[in-house]
């Protein structure tokens, strides 16, 4: 069974940056799975942010272009991945999610996820 840990979360102050991290565990070539940050305003669908394949290719919701970066760092049967998020906004604000996805290409569909973090709260204040 697959496990995605996330960290990094918080409270900042609008212009501030932060960085969330996912360690992703518990299945063998893990580090090929298309790997994503997903986010979840109260009241809100949860929205697709950003996504990265093992080669590295990468694509972003139009709302972050130019301010989030996501990366990952594969070891064998792990892998790390990472959302530096700059110039935060308000609107920002909302639950990140980690997930992967047993696929060799990714998607920026919440349903084609077959895996999925706790979550961790970023707040950021205007």
């Amino acid at each position: 069974q697959v496990q995605l840990i996330e960290s990094g979360g918080g409270s900042v102050q609008a212009g501030d940056s932060l960085r969330l991290s996912c360690t992703a565990s518990g299945r063998t070539f893990i580090n090929t799975y298309p790997m994503a940050w997903f986010r979840q305003a109260p009241g809100k669908d949860r929205e697709f942010v950003a996504t990265i394949q093992w080669n590295r290719d990468q694509w972003y919701a139009n709302s972050v272009k130019g301010r989030f970066t996501i990366s990952r760092f594969d070891a064998k049967n792990t892998s790390t991945l990472y959302l530096q998020m700059n110039a935060l906004q308000s609107e920002d604000t909302a639950v990140y999610y980690c997930a992967a996805r047993i696929n060799t290409h990714s998607s920026s569909d919440v349903r084609d996820y077959n895996y999925w973090g706790q979550g961790t709260q970023v707040t950021v204040s205007s």
